[in-house]
Order: C-alpha cells, then sequence, then structure tokens
C-alpha cells in the first residue's frame, strides 16, 4: 500500500508541478516559539564539515545551504547514505549453475542429503555522503552519483535516509524541512567559504568508545543519530523527565541493561533510564575511528564513553574525500593459482570507497577498501576456523568474524586479468587469500587525525 501511493503521489506531483507548502522555521532570533529548539534555530553558517548542497523540488523551487537528512540524523560528509541496489550487474558475468550453493540437510547433527540454492545477490547500498556528488529521485528508483562517475539505481521504497526526508538551513532566511515527495534532485558540493562560521548548533561529538574488545577513538554518533552537541540526550530520573544536550555531558557509562550512568561536566553523576537511547534499545554508538574507518559499538558490547575536544573541527570536508578508483590485487586460490587484475569483491564492491563490513564480538567494522591490504578469509594461524584475518594498509591486523563480508553469503569475486576475454570468478570457498594494491593516496585523509 505504501508504494502505491508513494508513486501515486510522485506521478501526480511530477504532472501538476504541485508546490506543497513545507514547514517553515524562522529564522534565528525571531521570538516565534518554533524558534526555541535548538535543532531549528541553527544559522546556515556551518563549518565545513558539515553536509552542504542544493535541494531541487518536484515543483521547481531550489533550497542551498548546509542539510541533514532525516532533519536529527546525518550531518557530516563522513556520515553514509543506505539504500538497496536495484540490481547486481556483475552477475552477468557469471554463470547461472555457479551462482548456486549447496546446503546439507541435517538431523539430529546427522546429514542426510542436501539441496541447492541460489545465492542471493541482492547488496546493500553504502556510501558516505563525501563520496557522493548527485542524488536523484525518480517514480520508483534513486540514482546515486558518486565522484568517481559510477552510477547506482537505489530501490527508493528500501531508501530510509531519503523516505526520512531533509532539513536546509538557508543562510538567513530560516529552516526548512522537505518531505521525501518533495524531492527531486540533491547536488553536494562544498560550502563556500563565507559560510564556514561557527554556529549555534553545537560542535561535533568526539571522544573514546570503551570495550571489552578495546577502545575506538574519534567523531561518535550515539544511538546511530546524535552526533552535536545541541542534541539532546532524554531519559528518566527517579524525579522525572529529563532531557540533557550532549555539550553538557562529560562521559555516558553503562549502568545496566536499561539504564546509563551520565556524568556532567560539573561532576554531577545522574542516573538516567526509560527511554531506548540510555538502556538496551540504543541502536550502537558510531566511531569514526581512523584506523579502521567506522565501527559501531553495539549496546551489549559498549561500557564507556569520554567526550572530548576533537582535533580538525567538524571532520573532513568534501573535499577531503576523493574520487573512488577500481580495486585492483591479486587472489590466490586453494588450488594454488594466482589470479592478477581488477576485483569485484562479493560480486558487488568495485571501488575502493566502498567497503568491508564485518562484526567482531558486537562491534562492526566498516572498513573503505582503500585501507585494506589483504584478506585472508580462513586463517591457518587460527584455531577457531570462524574467524577471518584482516591486514590494513598500515600494518595493523583484525580477527574478524566470518560474517558479512567475509561469511558464507559471500558471492565470491571476479578478476578481470589484463587481455582477458571475459573475467574469471572465483567463488568464496575457493579463496585462499585477497591481496589489494594500495592506493596512490590513502583513502580518506582525515584532517587532524
Amino acid at each position: 500500500m505504501k508504494r502505491l501511493l508513494v508513486v501515486v503521489l510522485v506521478l501526480i506531483g511530477v504532472a501538476a508541478g504541485y508546490r506543497v507548502l513545507e514547514r517553515i522555521v524562522e529564522p534565528a532570533g525571531s521570538t516565534s516559539p518554533a524558534s526555541t529548539s535548538p535543532a531549528l534555530t541553527s544559522p546556515a553558517e556551518t563549518h565545513s564539515g558539515f553536509l552542504n548542497g542544493r535541494i531541487t523540488t518536484v515543483g521547481g523551487a531550489t533550497y542551498e545551504g548546509r542539510l541533514r537528512f532525516g532533519g536529527d540524523e546525518e550531518a557530516f560528509w563522513g556520515d553514509y547514505f543506505n539504500g538497496v541496489k536495484d540490481e547486481n550487474p556483475w552477475a552477468a558475468h557469471v554463470p547461472p549453475e555457479r551462482l548456486k550453493k549447496r546446503h546439507p540437510i541435517e538431523v539430529f547433527g546427522v546429514e542426510i542429503g542436501s539441496r541447492e540454492r541460489q545465492i542471493d545477490l541482492g547488496r546493500p547500498f553504502m556510501a558516505r555522503f563525501g563520496d557522493i556528488v548527485r542524488i536523484e529521485a525518480g517514480v520508483r528508483d534513486l540514482r546515486v552519483t558518486l565522484k568517481s562517475g559510477t552510477v547506482f539505481d537505489l530501490d527508493r521504497f528500501d531508501a530510509d535516509d531519503f523516505a526520512d526526508g531533509v532539513r536546509v538551513w538557508r543562510e538567513g532566511r530560516g529552516v526548512v524541512d522537505l518531505d521525501e515527495l518533495r524531492i527531486r534532485t540533491i547536488e553536494l558540493f562544498a560550502a563556500a567559504p563565507r559560510a564556514r562560521q561557527s554556529s549555534r548548533i553545537g560542535e561535533r561529538l568526539y571522544g573514546t568508545v570503551r570495550t571489552r574488545q578495546g577502545d575506538f577513538t574519534g567523531f561518535v554518533q550515539w544511538d546511530r543519530e546524535k552526533c552535536v552537541g545541541s542534541d539532546p540526550l532524554d531519559g528518566r530520573t527517579a524525579d522525572g523527565q529529563l532531557r540533557l544536550s550532549f555539550d553538557a555531558l562529560r562521559s555516558i557509562a553503562r549502568h545496566s541493561r536499561d539504564s546509563s550512568l551520565v556524568t556532567l561536566l560539573d561532576g554531577r553523576e545522574i542516573v538516567l533510564s526509560g527511554t531506548r537511547e540510555v538502556g538496551d534499545g540504543n541502536r550502537g554508538i558510531y566511531v569514526d575511528d581512523p584506523r579502521y574507518g567506522r565501527v559501531l559499538v553495539s549496546w551489549n558490547a559498549f561500557e564507556r564513553i569520554d567526550f572530548s575536544a576533537g582535533p580538525g573541527g567538524s571532520g573532513p570536508a568534501y573535499g577531503d574525500f576523493p574520487p573512488g578508483r577500481p580495486l585492483a590485487g591479486s587472489v590466490t586460490t586453494r588450488a594454488g593459482r594466482r589470479l592478477v587484475g581488477r576485483l569485484v569483491y562479493d560480486l558487488d564492491e568495485s571501488e575502493t570507497t566502498e567497503t568491508l563490513d564485518a562484526p567482531f564480538q558486537g562491534v562492526t567494522y566498516t572498513i573503505p577498501f582503500g585501507l585494506v591490504a589483504s584478506i585472508v578469509p580462513t586463517d591457518p594461524k587460527e584455531s577457531d576456523a570462524r574467524l577471518a584475518r584482516v591486514t590494513l594498509q598500515d600494518g595493523p591486523e583484525l580477527r574478524l568474524e566470518r560474517a558479512g563480508d567475509l561469511g558464507e553469503g559471500n558471492a565470491g569475486l571476479l578478476v578481470f586479468i589484463e587481455g582477458g576475454e571475459r573475467p574469471e570468478y572465483v567463488p568464496w570457498d575457493d579463496v585462499e587469500r585477497i591481496d589489494l594494491d594500495r592506493p596512490p593516496s590513502m583513502y580518506p585523509p582525515l584532517v587532524g587525525l
């Protein structure tokens, strides 16, 4: 029903050039009650790490300035735009019969037979906003163009980051919230130098997240969305509901399964409970740790976060994200063959800006392939066959679970050998080792880190 409604409304809007009145928020300084909310009174002047661009509506109007998706979610160039790809063009290079996998049928641990299933070739789309040039909304699809020129068509109905709309801070003209049905195109570009002034939105959140698996330091998003000092942390105390702004906090520690111990800058300690974000319903804490790209610390793995002043202001600017380059390197098979050329990993990732995603004990790593030096799916040095070894270009080694991009759902690799008529296909189970060429420059250059 939702799909039908969206299609009908978009078609009506395109045909009639309708102009739905968007919710306009008064400029900063207005006496309107709407201007009292910190998230809505911030002027358009921003630091270079904040998203910036131009939105053109179905009716032809344009809105330019600082952007925040979902109104209060993705706000920075290092944040990710998520969706689901419409199709998998790489599958055409593989004979259909090779895209089937045997699954054993067991009864009480005894194999009594097997059946073949087609490998699932549906793939999610993830790209940092700093890698994107343009997002175009069609009736059923979203077309995303990267800096490299690569174009992806996404299923509009599975694009949650787009479905929640976009907030635009217009310089000197207040704030506007645009619903997804209003948006035709989003063009992303760096803000003009005159717009890089301090704003009342607050500083970008930065700190160290401590877990049983180690510490991660960088820019953070609490509960996957709270990322600036003026964002609120909501909870309940013995005296009732309490709302605190993040710029008043020194630390947050896990107090129990459903509560957090919050320490304020003045040293006071408060136990908060009763909301998703301070307990078991917390969706996790993103940390842009420059060693790995980005990690997501689950609530079960989380122990404590200590906030601090971050280097580099609001983080990497739009120009700090160079265009992606084709993945290249070698694949060594279990039979001893070594294939060298351009690579397509998991019949999906083909550029250095795309990511290797895999968990380890409650922490999920999202690592740009430009940072990866080698992948060993089953490490013979490990007694636990459920672990894979990933070595990064600057030396750190990670032991990650054979899940996500390292799991059995991996659809294998294509190797485009120079001079070959068609690419070689290597099933994931046949991969002994993958070595990736180091990009001409490390990706991404994180300013101040």
